[in-house]
């Protein structure tokens, strides 16, 4: 995990509208997620020492759940979507298509810290498969040419 020291009051704020809820440590990781971006190891004890519960628990949680990230993300978050729809049509293309483009694989970040590439189960869009998400836009009926032009654009 990250070793840098990160402003620890937001999460403070944060955790003392939970206080009496015994179970808010979810809700409070994707608030933490909000804040910082990801969940920073100093972040991590923070909760857990203003909780009284064990790091370790959090660790669990937030490692059980996908949607919690351990490490900071790009600028642009892609994720891929490698469910069947997509599998079948194409998404191993797109994959190698955004590799060939930002030098990343899946969990990866790109050098300059724009771009992190994750590959999800499903982004629900089928009818428009395969799919990639960047951020919250959402693009369908890729190509391999198709993706990098999409990439291509986001870096200029």
């Amino acid at each position: 995990m990250n070793k840098t020291e990160h402003d620890l009051g937001r999460i403070r704020e944060i955790v003392a509208e939970y206080e009496g809820d015994e179970h808010s440590l979810i809700e409070i990781l994707q608030r933490a997620q909000e804040v910082y971006g990801y969940l920073p190891e100093d972040v991590i004890y923070e909760i857990a020492r203003l909780k009284a519960i064990a790091p370790a628990k959090i660790l669990g949680v937030a490692t059980f759940y996908t949607q919690f990230r351990l490490a900071p993300v790009g600028k642009y978050l892609i994720m891929l979507c490698k469910g069947t729809a997509c599998h079948v049509n194409g998404a191993d293309g797109i994959e190698n298509a955004v590799f060939e483009e930002l030098g990343i694989r899946d969990g990866e970040t790109s050098d300059d810290g724009l771009f992190t590439l994750k590959t999800v189960a499903c982004l629900g869009c089928c009818s428009l498969s395969p799919v990639m998400m960047i951020n919250e836009e959402t693009y369908g009926s890729l190509t391999p040419e198709k993706a990098k032009e999409i990439l291509r654009g986001y870096k200029a």
